[in-house]
C-alpha cells in the first residue's frame, strides 16, 4: 500500500505525458488554424510564399509569412501556448526588498474586475493596498501604511489588470542583478479572459517615452516617500511617479510577458519641434545625381520650398550622358547651386564624403535625387531634432508614391541583415502601436533623407566606402554614431515621397548581385547582424517581417 503523497506524485508523473500530449494537440490545431487564417486574408500572397518555401527560398518565404501569419487572431494565442510554462515559479514572501502593490480603484470599483486583480495578487504572495477605499482613500494615505525602513518597490496598477504567474518573482530577480529604479515588462490586454494586442516592447527609449507611456501599469518602480508624496495630489499620480523615476535612472527591460491589462495609457501625440526656423544654423543639402533631370528638378524645387534660413545645395553628378540632364545643369544659378564632378563606378558612400568635405554648412543634409517633398517645414523639423547633443543621425519618414510607408526607422537584425521598420503600412493605420507615427530613437535610418552635425559626421569617419559602397553604408554609419553617444532619432514629422531606386535601377545584374552580397557579408562580419537583436525591436518579434509580427 503506497503512502497518498506517492500516489499524488504517480498521479503527477502519468498526467505529464497527458499533458504534453494535450498541449502537442492545440498546437497541431492552433498553427492549421493560423495558417488557414492567412490563407483567407490573402490567397495570393499565402501561395507565393508556400511555393518559395517548397523551392527552399526560406528567407524570402518566411518574410512573407510573417505578416500572414500574425495576422489571425489566433496568432498571439499560439504563441503564447508556444512560450510561456504550464508551471511557474512563484515570489517568496520573505525577500529583503518586498514588492507593494498600490491599485488604484477610484476610476474603476467593478467588484469582480478587482477580485480577479487582488487574486493575482495574493497569489504573488503581494497584499495590495487599494487606493480609493476606505482605509486608504488617497495615495497620502498609502505612505504610512507603507513599511519604508525594508526599501521596498512600489507597482502602480489599475482594477482589472492582472500579473502573469511567476511575475513577482521575475521581477525579484531583476531587483538583485540591476541599480536602477525602474523596470518594466511586457504587457497584452484582456477581453474577458482572452488575451490580445501583446506589446513586445523596446528596451529604454526615452524618446519614444515622450509621445507614448508604455511603462505605467507594467513596471515596479524604487520610490522613496518623498517620491510619492512629489505626486500624492494628482489624478494621474501613477503615471507622474513613473516618469519622475524614469529620469532618475536608466529603466530596464524585462523582456517577458508579466502583464495582462484592461487598458493601457492614451497616445500623446507629437507637436512640431519648438525651435523656430530662423534660429537653425547652415544646412548643406548633398544630391547625387545622374541622369533623370525629371526626378532632380522635382527634388530641388522641394528644397527650394523648404522654410530655412541658409541653405547650401551640392549637387554631386555622376557620369550623367543625357543632355538635357547635362543642360539643365549648367543652367542652375551658381549662386544657389554648386555642382561637382564624380566620375567612375557608383559608389554612395564616396560621392557624399566627396560632398560634405566641401560643405560650408554646420549641418548635413544627405538627400537622395529621387525625393518629394511634400510640406515646408521637413527640413528645419529635422535640423532642430540633429542639433540635440545626444542625437546623431535623423531620418525622414518616407512614403512609397502609393503612400505605404517606405522607411520608418531602420531594424537591425530583420532579414539578418537591417530592414526599414513598418514597411508597406499606410500612414493612416494603426500598425504595431502607431510606432509609425511617433517619433523614437532608432538603431539606424536611411540614407535617403538624412540629416546630421558635419562634425559627427567628420568624427566618425564618414560614410564607409570601401565596404559598403552603394548598400548598407547608412547602417554603418548610424551604428557608428550609435557607437559614440550619437543616438539615431525617426522622425514622422518629416515626411516625404521616396521614388525608391527610380534613378540608379535595381540591382538585377550578376555584377550588382555579386556587389550586394559582398555588402551583406561585410555588414555580418563587422556588426554580426544575422546574430543580435536590435534594443528597439525584441527577441520575440519575428526577424523576417520589417512589420513587427509575433515570430511564431
Amino acid at each position: 500500500m503506497i503512502s497518498a503523497k506517492a500516489a499524488i506524485c504517480l498521479i503527477c508523473m502519468r498526467s505529464k505525458p497527458i499533458a504534453h500530449l494535450f498541449k502537442q494537440i492545440a498546437d497541431a490545431w492552433l498553427t492549421a488554424s493560423v495558417h488557414f487564417d492567412a490563407f483567407r486574408v490573402n490567397p495570393s500572397a499565402y501561395m507565393t510564399a508556400t511555393k518559395w518555401w517548397i523551392k527552399r527560398k526560406r528567407l524570402r518565404a518566411r518574410g512573407q509569412f510573417a505578416p500572414l501569419l500574425s495576422r489571425s487572431p489566433r496568432a498571439y494565442t499560439l504563441w503564447a501556448l508556444r512560450h510561456e510554462q504550464m508551471a511557474h515559479a512563484h515570489s517568496l514572501p520573505d525577500m529583503d526588498r518586498p514588492i507593494v502593490a498600490l491599485v488604484d480603484i477610484r476610476a474603476d470599483r467593478r467588484p469582480v474586475a478587482l477580485a480577479a486583480t487582488c487574486e493575482r495578487l495574493m497569489a504573488e504572495n503581494l497584499t495590495p493596498l487599494l487606493v480609493g477605499s476606505e482605509e486608504t482613500p488617497i495615495v497620502a494615505a498609502a505612505i504610512a501604511q507603507i513599511d519604508w525602513s525594508a526599501s521596498p518597490w512600489l507597482f502602480p496598477m489599475a482594477t482589472g489588470d492582472r500579473l502573469a504567474a511567476g511575475a513577482i518573482a521575475a521581477y525579484r530577480a531583476a531587483i538583485a542583478d540591476t541599480r536602477t529604479r525602474l523596470i518594466y515588462a511586457d504587457d497584452d490586454l484582456l477581453i474577458g479572459r482572452r488575451r490580445i494586442a501583446p506589446y513586445f516592447k523596446p528596451d529604454w527609449n526615452s524618446e519614444l517615452f515622450r509621445h507614448q507611456d508604455f511603462l505605467t501599469g507594467a513596471c515596479i518602480v524604487h520610490a522613496t516617500p518623498s517620491d510619492l508624496e512629489a505626486v500624492a495630489n494628482s489624478a494621474n499620480w501613477a503615471s507622474q511617479l513613473v516618469a519622475n523615476m524614469a529620469k532618475q535612472a536608466t529603466p530596464v527591460h524585462l523582456r517577458k510577458m508579466l502583464h495582462h491589462r484592461c487598458r493601457r495609457p492614451p497616445l500623446r501625440r507629437p507637436v512640431p519641434p519648438i525651435a523656430a526656423a530662423h534660429d537653425l544654423p547652415p544646412v548643406s543639402v548633398i544630391i547625387p545625381t545622374r541622369n533623370r533631370v525629371d526626378l532632380l528638378r522635382t527634388c530641388l524645387e522641394g528644397v527650394a520650398a523648404a522654410e530655412y534660413p541658409s541653405v547650401e545645395i551640392i549637387i554631386i553628378d555622376n557620369d550623367s550622358d543625357d543632355p538635357e540632364t547635362l543642360g539643365y545643369l549648367a543652367m542652375l544659378d551658381p549662386a544657389r547651386h554648386r555642382v561637382l564632378r564624380h566620375s567612375g563606378a557608383f559608389n554612395y558612400s564616396a560621392i557624399n564624403n566627396r560632398a560634405a568635405q566641401e560643405a560650408q554648412g554646420q549641418l548635413l543634409c544627405l538627400l537622395n535625387n529621387d525625393i518629394e517633398t511634400t510640406d515646408r517645414t521637413w527640413l528645419a523639423t529635422m535640423a532642430t531634432q540633429a542639433l540635440r547633443p545626444e542625437v546623431g543621425a535623423v531620418g525622414a519618414r518616407l512614403l512609397y508614391p502609393d503612400g505605404r510607408i517606405q522607411h520608418a526607422g531602420v531594424v537591425i537584425g530583420v532579414g539578418n541583415a537591417a530592414g526599414h521598420a513598418h514597411r508597406f503600412l499606410r500612414a493612416d493605420e494603426e500598425g504595431y502601436f502607431s510606432r509609425h507615427n511617433l517619433p523614437q530613437f532608432t538603431t539606424a535610418v536611411t540614407a535617403a533623407c538624412l540629416v546630421v552635425e558635419r562634425e559627427k559626421f567628420m568624427a566618425v569617419g564618414g560614410l564607409n566606402e570601401r565596404d559598403f559602397p552603394v548598400a548598407f553604408n547608412d547602417v554603418d554609419f548610424c551604428l557608428r554614431l550609435n557607437q559614440r553617444g550619437w543616438q539615431s532619432l525617426y522622425e514622422p514629422r518629416a515626411t516625404l515621397i521616396h521614388h525608391e531606386s527610380v534613378s540608379r535601377g535595381l540591382d538585377l545584374d550578376p555584377v550588382g548581385a555579386a556587389r550586394f552580397a559582398g555588402e551583406l557579408a561585410a555588414l555580418k562580419r563587422l556588426w554580426k547582424t544575422d546574430e543580435i537583436y536590435d534594443p528597439f525591436h525584441h527577441p520575440q518579434l519575428s526577424r523576417s517581417s520589417e512589420q513587427f509580427a509575433v515570430a511564431l
